[in-house]
């Protein structure tokens, strides 16, 4: 059976201190995706276009280089992007934000 107890203010405090950082972790994470996702374009296509052109035209290329390793190649730059860049983003809006809890803590 559930009672009906008042919340003392404290533990309204951390509840709402609860919900805030978890709006703060989401939008840090939202951040980050979109940041990955767009390194993660340009990569694709700053490594699909010399590779394409090297596989069609240097003849080491045309004969080792078939369709799935071109697409490999592409595909493995393009992740790599994405993560490096979505974990660079989420650790400097945490570190941006962390920083700014500190100062209106203090003020």
């Amino acid at each position: 059976m559930v009672k009906n107890v008042a919340e003392s203010p404290l533990e309204r405090n951390n509840l709402a201190s609860l919900g805030n950082k978890l709006a703060m972790a989401k939008r840090c994470s939202h951040e980050g995706v979109i940041a990955g996702a767009k390194a993660a374009v340009v990569a694709t296509i700053a490594t699909a276009i010399p590779t394409m052109a090297s596989a069609r035209m240097l003849p080491w290329a045309r004969a080792n280089l078939n369709h799935t390793a071109q697409a490999l190649i592409i595909s493995t730059v393009a992740g790599a992007a994405y993560f490096i860049v979505a974990d660079k983003t989420v650790l400097a809006t945490a570190r941006r934000n962390s920083f700014g809890q500190i100062s209106n803590n203090d003020a």
